[in-house]
């Protein structure tokens, strides 16, 4: 496959994420949306690392995962206690949670 395949791949994840990040209102399909952006990122640097033939894209990579794990850990505690407080995961809401 050639560089722009993944590049054009890359571009329309990362389009969906942002829509969704911008339109949705659900805690869960936000963290979901982050996780598309993320992915998509990943896939630019691997496909440049390919194509470069260097592996620094790869390892970059692996680091962009583990923040996503963290990100969908502590994304997820928040959407739970959210969830726990008002009985809905609306992030509307969140702002009601203030002490």
């Amino acid at each position: 496959m050639l560089l722009n395949q993944f590049l054009i791949l890359a571009a329309l994840l990362f389009c969906i994420g942002v829509y969704g990040v911008l339109s949705r209102r659900n805690g869960v399909m936000v963290l979901m949306s982050i996780e598309l952006i993320l992915n998509a990122v990943n896939i630019n640097l691997v496909a440049f690392s390919a194509y470069l033939e260097d592996v620094t894209g790869q390892v970059f990579s692996l680091f962009v995962i583990a923040v996503a794990a963290a990100e969908v850990g502590v994304g997820l505690a928040m959407v739970l206690m959210l969830y726990r407080n008002r009985t809905s995961i609306d992030l509307d809401e969140i702002d009601l949670m203030k002490g």
